[in-house]
């Protein structure tokens, strides 16, 4: 059986199957040999007012966790240097936060495996971390928006 579709060579619409598509492993609108790799995009630096405005969620970011402040560092640190001071600053004290949230968690539970229970309560400290990352993000927030710096009364400067 013949492919109705099919036609012969010598019709002026054939066409060879697969001329004109890229070779197996090479994207397609490129040059055979040419990397995709070889011309980086650099992105626009920000402008006066989105640089504030990043630095100051990089802060603000701080109330949920560390992430919101790694992930604007991560994206923005390249396009605006206020933002990647800032966002540092930030990314910086949330993880010092992390390692007092650890710390209390195991010191805590080590006194109530040791207490019996009684020595828990120690993990009450945890909700005094969380409130003063709170009240310490708020303010850098507020400095940021201004276009000031911002320093922590407390971090480990750990990202330099």
């Amino acid at each position: 059986m013949s492919d109705p579709q099919a036609q012969p060579p010598g019709d002026s619409n054939y066409r060879e199957p697969n001329v004109g598509q890229p070779q197996y492993g090479q994207p397609p609108n490129s040059q055979p040999g040419a990397s995709p790799y070889s011309t980086p995009v650099v992105a626009a630096p920000l402008s006066e007012a989105d640089d504030r405005q990043w630095a100051s969620l990089a802060h603000l970011g701080g109330i949920l966790s560390f992430l919101p402040s790694l992930i604007i560092w991560l994206v923005f640190k390249d396009r605006g240097r206020f933002t990647n001071t800032e966002a540092k600053e930030a990314l910086n004290f949330q993880i010092t936060l992390l390692i007092a949230y650890v710390a209390i968690t195991v010191v805590s539970t080590l006194l109530a495996l040791v207490t019996f229970g009684i020595g828990g309560l120690l993990a009450g400290l945890g909700w005094i971390v969380w409130l003063a990352g709170v009240i310490f993000s708020i303010m850098g927030f507020v400095q940021a928006k201004d276009g000031k710096n911002y320093r922590y009364p407390f971090a480990l400067r750990l990202i330099k």
